[in-house]
């Protein structure tokens, strides 16, 4: 059914190397330095990263539906994210919040316009959903887009936009209120702002608790003004558009906290065997082993339910599985394993002891990136909701 090919597990060689090699000896410093590695970018175009699932005519790999192109996709995130959360999360909003918006919904000229440098990795795209006061009720979107003499005039705001501000990035697409449906719902539709439209200003990064390396701004918008043609899909549709790219996001935050539990469970199972106290290694004891033994539990069940929603993306694409399969899998992979990698590294900085409250070893590191995976893409309590809602319960 879902067993990966060896397609695929020589893929996921490829990407570790990388990982390894380009990533893993500088993270802990761009981490204290708050850097993103714009550089880094191109290199991961290079390796066709941002091009899985992306057709050869936009410059991707995608051959036809049957490839499980997405479920590669996942792997490569699960791989950067074993090294970084915050390379794990660029992929993964390149990819399901920048390009795959466009790729979905966006006319030819858009395509031809933005998908080579994106897939390329000579740029990057953002997702602009999130609001300040709006957070998980993301139908309560404030911004406001006005059709004025074939352009639209946006004004509002969005919070918490990854890859927005990058010296890379291209476009952000947005929801925003263009009026008003027959049943008196705010009609809400998606418009393209390219960087450095006049009335566009990416706001400050912020100072975060985890993800330093991942580039995060606010966004506003006065009187921000872009041409008709840049409305993403059909108008008043915005909204579904973002829910459905949503669905696929998840998956890919399963595929991230994945990579963190693999981590743990390394870091927390060599400690162990080398870490000595009262002459004997911790590991010995039932106390330190039988945690580390859970987080194999938490690894092997997050590597199913990540692959399995994976797995049946791609038979979506390939058009045997529904829509609504994929959303229940998406919400149950997201919320397993997203609060299975916070318990992780609370389980791996416990074996760590005084040395996992220390920024030189990575735990340290992974505790303060994992607790976002709970709330990115959906809360724990949103997953909660869809989940109940596919299983009939009234809402």
């Amino acid at each position: 059914m879902f067993e990966l090919s060896k397609d695929h597990e020589d893929f996921r060689a490829v990407v570790r190397d990388f990982a390894t090699e380009a990533v893993e000896p500088h993270v802990a410093q761009w981490d204290r330095d708050h850097h993103f590695p714009a550089g880094l970018v191109p290199r991961m175009g290079e390796l066709g990263l941002f091009g899985l699932v992306v057709p050869e005519a936009y410059g991707g790999s995608l051959e036809d539906a049957d490839g499980g192109a997405f479920t590669s996709l996942c792997i490569a995130i699960e791989e950067l994210g074993r090294v970084d959360q915050s390379i794990g999360i660029t992929l993964s909003a390149g990819v399901g919040l920048g390009i795959n918006p466009i790729l979905t919904y966006g006319t030819d000229a858009q395509k031809e316009r933005f998908l080579p440098d994106l897939v390329a990795g000579r740029a990057l795209a953002g997702f602009g959903l999130t609001e300040p006061d709006t957070g998980s009720d993301a139908g309560a979107t404030r911004t406001r887009a006005v059709l004025e003499n074939g352009q639209w005039v946006v004004d509002g705001s969005k919070a918490f936009i990854t890859n927005s501000g990058t010296d890379i990035t291209s476009v952000v697409t947005v929801t925003a209120r263009t009026g008003t449906d027959a049943d008196g719902r705010p009609e809400i539709s998606a418009i393209m702002i390219p960087s450095g439209t006049p009335g566009f200003t990416v706001e400050a990064p912020y100072d975060k608790l985890g993800w330093n390396i991942s580039d995060t701004h606010g966004l506003s918008f006065a009187g921000c003004r872009v041409p008709e043609e840049n409305l993403l899909g059909q108008r008043g549709h915005g909204f579904r558009q973002f829910l459905k790219t949503l669905d696929d996001g998840r998956i890919a935050i399963s595929a991230l906290a994945l990579g963190l539990i693999t981590r743990m469970r390394e870091e927390a199972t060599a400690y162990a065997k080398t870490r000595t106290a009262f002459g004997r290694p911790i590991g010995v004891n039932q106390g330190v082993a039988f945690p580390i033994a859970d987080l194999l539990v938490m690894e092997e069940n997050s590597r199913l339910l990540t692959y399995r929603a994976a797995w049946l993306k791609d038979e979506q694409e390939a058009g045997r599985r529904s829509v609504a399969d994929v959303k229940q899998a998406a919400a149950v992979a997201k919320l397993y394993t997203s609060e299975a990698a916070v318990t992780a590294t609370r389980i791996a900085t416990q074996v760590f002891g005084g040395n996992g409250f220390m920024e030189e070893y990575p735990v340290a590191r992974f505790y303060r990136d994992a607790k976002i995976l709970e709330i990115g893409e959906g809360t724990s309590e949103v997953q909660r909701m869809v989940i109940a809602k596919s299983l009939g319960l009234p809402s």
